[in-house]
């Protein structure tokens, strides 16, 4: 019996010195990346990055203009990975419509919704130069229709059309966007606000945190939104 007791005493001892096994430790979740968060605005643009972001910048721009082309290019892709996937700044993209071409193609990308906004608007601002000289050399046979027809004519003509359909707008669904007068006149009236409320001379123009700035390009943009890390 003392052998016995004697054991289970080494065991019970043997327990109690025994470390506590560590609990495993749960990874830390990656940063959120903001740039996958993108929004309708009440204003009528498309908004990406943190809602709640303290820096808010604006861009009035027109898809037929070679200077928003250049910052699309140039300004944007450090703009997002910068200062929108972090969360501290967020970025809204109103269009400022010009011609009838602009208003296609403005109407084509708003009807690829927010997951496909940015991506089709990108793609439109990469081929400027192609679609708009398809356009020109149709111009007079275009402006001889009836304005009901001058869209889906345009978006055909160009190959804006086609563009669309790969950020997922079927034909039957540019055909409603194209002839949406909803559509046409939030456009006409985000444009009457830039004028009238920003005093909109030309585009891009940038807006932040409610203040219209004298930017016209990232270099100039840039030293305006203070340090990317906050």
């Amino acid at each position: 019996m003392k052998r016995l007791l004697f054991a289970f005493g080494l065991a019970a001892a043997a327990l109690v010195s025994t470390p506590a096994a560590t609990a495993p430790q749960k990874k830390a979740s990656a940063p959120r990346d903001w740039t996958k968060t993108v929004v309708a605005t009440p204003e009528g643009g498309f908004r990406v990055g943190n809602p709640q972001a303290k820096v808010k910048l604006v861009e009035y721009g027109s898809l037929t203009c070679n200077h928003c082309q250049r910052f699309h290019k140039e300004g944007v892709p450090q703009l997002l990975s910068q200062y929108v996937k972090s969360g501290r700044l967020n970025f809204e993209f109103r269009n400022f419509v010009r011609d009838p071409y602009d208003l296609t193609a403005a109407l084509l990308s708003r009807c690829a919704g927010p997951a496909n906004f940015f991506a089709l608007t990108d793609r439109i601002f990469s081929s400027q130069d192609q679609w708009l000289d398809k356009g020109k050399a149709q111009a007079d046979a275009i402006a001889a229709l009836p304005e009901n027809q001058q869209f889906p004519r345009i978006a055909s003509a160009t190959g804006l059309g086609a563009l669309a359909a790969k950020a997922g707008v079927t034909p039957a669904r540019a055909k409603q966007c194209l002839s949406d007068p909803k559509g046409i006149q939030k456009l006409v009236q985000m444009r009457g606000v830039a004028v009238d409320k920003h005093k909109l001379e030309g585009t891009p123009t940038f807006v932040l945190n409610g203040k219209t700035l004298d930017a016209r390009d990232w270099s100039d943009l840039k030293p305006l939104l203070g340090s990317p890390g906050g």
